[in-house]
């Protein structure tokens, strides 16, 4: 490690003779390895673009010049170089770096990412910037094949391409891999490309041999055969000035190219192919294993976890085997996530009722909504963050026409190590708001099937949200049973304090409860609301408290009140849930606590407010 010892910065690697980065590069992902191994984290990824960071930062006069990483998962190298070499020990974990680029922790994090194919439109922005305001710098764009597939990259390139002055670099980071195989029109474009590489060296070669007026006739044949043989000129339509594919882990090819382009005005596009997991044959071989592993030993790989509780993941993925076996009906639908969402089995079992339309948020909910046109039943499997994405589709394509629809919401609610960009705070407000929809939480596995197959009957647009990893350890009935649509169900009789909990706060409310001898019903709609079991626990309690794990403002919480105004019942009620500010990442269950959400949490402010004096019953007439 001498070398990257001395690297405090880019500038000090911008020191070193250009014989200084092969081994630079070789010492860089042996600390990555050995780092990633203690702390988990994304691997994969980050073994795939050390030469291309290296590259980018000796080449570019970072931070003054902008990189803009595409997600941003695979920016350890990118960390690592820029300072942050002796903070990797607090990878992901409270109070330190983060697992993404963000703009509060390096001024080298140019713009926060976390979420796919947003980096040509920030990047073109910066570069736009720059040049509005007389500035010379440039902006590169980093982005991956999988992240291509998402319409948003398609619309950032063809604004770009009318900016003809403007000091813009999109670098395409081929590895053939997202997290989940990349699919489409496009993927398949790039395999054609990669398997023409014979095209790019006979070009080469034929420009130092041929003489001039045979070079001429070449050339216009190269353009028409370049779309035959090269459809390149797809990039070039949108403006862009094309080159590669390059090796992206021949330093000795991506440095010159570098430098080339960065005397080029206008947009430039250069494809680099690289390979995930590079340098660690066990992710070379595995690169999915690999993504995202927690701590593992290298020289022996990744063990299989022992047999423990189900994950909710793992719950949806047997209901959706299971119903599908029953409903031929069913089809389900991934935007890029098969492995995250449980649905290798369902591919496996069901191909042809299998759809994973790419990173792709706005066109799956669409695309589903289609379906439902014509008497199929989609089921969208979307994490809680990425349906966000999606929200114009949800209102205007699916709810507006009441369409029969199924959404399985997973890691709802906070997701510890992946931080604010991941979490799912905000599903139940932005979801509640929507006519015709019905939105679900579950507090346990089994409840979390029944939900499933509830939401699966209903004939509209539904959602059940559950959040990452395991539950309580339910045992998991093999049934398709529904549970009645808009009713909650008693779990404990107390006195005078009743904790009306919802989906995951359902465990910890039980055990507050306990402690006060407090009443706890489990809620499980969100919409439509029990509003007759809020209005009889009112009648029959001195304070309610709601308990989520969802954000507050716009929540299930407000759904009570809403339903207590609408009564002409005033009475005291607690809104306990996650507050208003991004919560960063860490253990999922110590920032659970912080927030007040564990039992002792709960308890605790109960306690506060039963301190307080507090009106009676008032039922205006």
């Amino acid at each position: 490690m001498d070398l990257l010892k001395k690297i405090e910065g880019p500038g000090d690697l911008r020191r070193l003779s250009r014989s200084q980065l092969k081994p630079l590069a070789d010492e860089l992902r042996a600390f990555l390895l050995d780092s990633v191994s203690r702390t988990g984290g994304h691997l994969s990824s980050n073994l795939g673009t050390v030469e291309l960071t290296i590259a980018l930062h000796y080449v570019f006069n970072t931070p003054d010049d902008r990189i803009v990483w595409d997600v941003g998962h695979q920016t350890y190298p990118h960390k690592i170089l820029t300072g942050r070499r002796d903070r990797m020990g607090s990878l992901r974990q409270q109070g330190g770096i983060s697992g993404f680029p963000r703009r509060d922790e390096s001024p080298f994090d140019t713009f926060g990412t976390a979420h796919s194919s947003t980096s040509i439109s920030a990047a073109l922005g910066m570069a736009i910037a720059a040049q509005t305001m007389g500035e010379s710098r440039h902006a590169v764009a980093v982005i991956g094949d999988g992240a291509m597939t998402a319409g948003m990259a398609f619309e950032a390139l063809n604004n770009a391409g009318v900016h003809e002055n403007v000091n813009l670099l999109v670098i395409l980071n081929d590895n053939d891999m997202s997290i989940s195989p990349p699919v489409g029109a496009l993927n398949r474009y790039l395999a054609r490309l990669m398997s023409g590489r014979f095209y790019a060296a006979a070009r080469s070669v034929g420009k130092s041999v041929l003489p001039g007026p045979m070079l001429e006739l070449a050339k216009r044949l190269e353009e028409h055969a370049k779309g035959m043989v090269l459809p390149a000129t797809m990039f070039e339509e949108f403006g862009f000035n094309y080159i590669g594919p390059i090796d992206g882990h021949d330093l000795d090819s991506l440095v010159p190219t570098l430098q080339n382009l960065k005397q080029l005005k206008g947009p430039q596009f250069l494809h680099v192919v690289t390979k995930k997991g590079q340098g660690y044959k066990l992710a070379e071989a595995d690169p999915v294993l690999y993504h995202g592993p927690g701590k593992f030993d290298p020289a022996e790989g990744i063990k299989p976890a022992a047999a423990g509780k189900k994950t909710y993941t793992q719950v949806f993925g047997q209901w959706l085997c299971d119903m599908a076996q029953q409903d031929k009906r069913l089809i389900g639908i991934t935007p890029a996530m098969r492995e995250g969402s449980g649905m290798v089995e369902f591919e496996q079992r069901f191909p042809d009722r299998y759809h994973d339309v790419g990173i792709a948020e706005q066109h799956a909910v669409t695309f589903a909504g289609g379906m439902a046109c014509e008497g199929l039943k989609p089921v969208v499997a979307i994490y809680s963050t990425f349906l966000q994405r999606a929200y114009d589709q949800l209102i205007h394509d699916v709810a507006l026409q009441n369409l029969d629809v199924t959404f399985a919401l997973d890691r709802a609610g906070l997701v510890g190590a992946d931080g604010a960009t991941h979490a799912g705070n905000y599903d139940l407000a932005f979801l509640r708001c929507i006519p015709n929809m019905v939105v679900l939480a579950a507090s346990d596995e089994n409840e979390c099937r029944q939900m499933l197959s509830t939401a699966y009957q209903y004939p509209g647009p539904a959602a059940v949200r559950y959040p990452r990893g395991a539950g309580i350890g339910a045992a998991v009935d093999t049934s398709l049973d529904t549970i009645p649509l808009g009713k909650g169900e008693l779990r404990r009789n107390g006195k005078q304090v009743a904790i009306l909990a919802f989906g995951t706060m359902v465990a910890p409310a039980l055990k507050a409860g306990e402690e006060l001898n407090a009443t706890v019903a489990n809620m499980r709609f969100v919409k439509p609301l029990d509003a007759a079991l809020v209005l009889e626990l009112a009648a029959s309690h001195d304070l309610l408290v709601t308990v989520e794990e969802g954000c507050i403002m716009g929540g299930a919480g407000s759904a009570v009140a809403e339903a207590l105004a609408a009564a002409g019942v005033v009475k005291p009620l607690l809104q306990l849930g996650l507050p208003d500010k991004f919560i960063d990442h860490g253990d999922a269950p110590q920032l659970l606590a912080q927030c007040g959400l564990d039992a002792a949490g709960i308890a605790a402010s109960i306690r506060q407010r039963l301190g307080k004096k507090e009106p009676r019953l008032v039922v205006n007439n």
